[in-house]
């Protein structure tokens, strides 16, 4: 079955302080709702952009981001789902949780997984 990264952008979910506890609780729900599926093969959120660590073809390592672009993910979910239409669907429920717009994306044929 193909697997589909759903990811938002870093600062997409822009809640007010309050309402944060919520939105924690219904991104969580929806994770165990795709675990208890059995689609859920990876969730979580992405630490802050400046604390990024960039290793160079070298070696070298480096504190920060590698360019200045405006977007870094925020947040990823990897599901493994029958097809798209199914993966939309993971995709809405997770950006209704989040209060975010969420990038549904395929990842290539022949993408490699530890053990398999």
């Amino acid at each position: 079955m193909p697997r589909y990264l759903i990811s938002f952008n870093y600062g997409d979910m822009n809640v007010p302080d309050d309402e944060l506890p919520a939105v924690g609780e219904a991104a969580r729900a929806v994770v165990r709702q795709a675990s208890e599926a059995g689609v859920l093969v990876f969730a979580g959120g992405v630490g802050e952009p400046q604390d990024t660590r960039v290793v160079a073809p070298n070696g070298q390592v480096r504190v920060g981001p590698r360019s200045q672009r405006a977007e870094f993910i925020g947040g990823l979910t990897i599901v493994e789902v029958a097809g798209p239409a199914e993966a939309l669907a993971w995709g809405a429920k997770i950006a209704a949780a989040c209060r975010c717009d969420q990038e549904v994306r395929e990842f290539m044929p022949g993408a490699q997984v530890c053990g398999e």
